[in-house]
């Protein structure tokens, strides 16, 4: 069993869900990242999912596109990602990371190599955004040689076929997009959310986590009531945007905002 779904199956048994915020890999500086990754950990965080800077982040709203932006503009690449989970490990053998991002990088790394870095590292699964499940077996068998899940996106507008055969797919957890559009986009409709997932779950066995859309602990906790997961990025690395100015800032902000979602998703229901 991989660590995402002893994560889960722990969560379950306690009657809990889990709590994901999201990060882009070297911002606003890359000596922040293992630190901050720590803080949200301490904050409440269940799970990590650590974004790979990417040139042309086609699935990310503006917020995360900027910083992906300032990343890449200090040199971050995937090989500096992967060192990054493995400095995270020396301390957290137990927090599962999932690595966020476009094919592109990985290609040109190599799957095969990629596979035995990312697990040399410390990393659990990837969440790839532009690979159609038509296009992942190849990459779905290296991935899972090496005990790695892949994380699926599913949208509002996924059709049963669609759903059915990412479930084939997919391992660790599925990553429901609760609104159209990119990252940061829309406004969440939790009953409409809700629906979805009730569709979603028929047809696959795995946890179901939703993200876009969680700006607070309002948004957060009324997600919690019907999702396997919370999941939240453009709001967080906004705040970390707002405060490049004063970087030594970030970590204990950003985990003050972590504590209020996770006492928010706690609460009893």
């Amino acid at each position: 069993m991989s660590r995402i779904a002893e994560r889960f199956a722990e969560l379950q048994a306690q009657g809990r869900r889990a709590l994901i915020p999201y990060l882009t890999a070297g911002d606003p500086r890359p000596e922040l990242t293992v630190p901050l990754m720590h803080a949200l950990v301490e904050a409440g965080a269940d799970l990590i999912e650590l974004g790979v800077p990417f040139s042309d982040p086609m699935a990310d709203g503006p917020v995360i596109q900027r910083a992906t932006e300032r990343a890449l503009a200090q040199g971050v690449r995937l090989g500096d990602v992967l060192g990054m989970v493995e400095a995270f490990r020396r301390s957290d053998p137990q927090t599962p990371v999932v690595l966020m991002g476009y094919l592109n990088p990985i290609e040109r790394m190599g799957y095969q190599t990629f596979a035995e870095r990312a697990h040399a590292a410390g990393a659990d699964g990837v969440l790839i955004v532009d690979v159609p499940p038509e296009e992942a077996e190849e990459l779905v068998g290296v991935l899972k040689s090496q005990g790695l899940d892949l994380v699926y996106l599913l949208a509002p507008t996924s059709t049963d076929e669609r759903i059915r055969r990412i479930g084939a797919l997919a391992s660790g957890f599925v990553y429901y997009v609760s609104v159209k559009g990119v990252t940061g986009a829309g406004h969440l409709d939790p009953s409409d959310v809700a629906a979805h997932l009730a569709r979603i779950k028929s047809m696959i066995a795995l946890p179901v986590g939703v993200g876009f859309g969680i700006k607070d602990a309002e948004t957060a906790a009324q997600i919690a009531r019907i999702a396997d997961a919370v999941i939240v990025g453009s709001a967080i690395v906004s705040r970390i945007e707002s405060l490049g100015e004063t970087p030594e800032r970030i970590p204990a902000e950003i985990a003050a905002f972590l504590k209020t979602l996770r006492q928010a998703i706690d609460e009893p229901k």
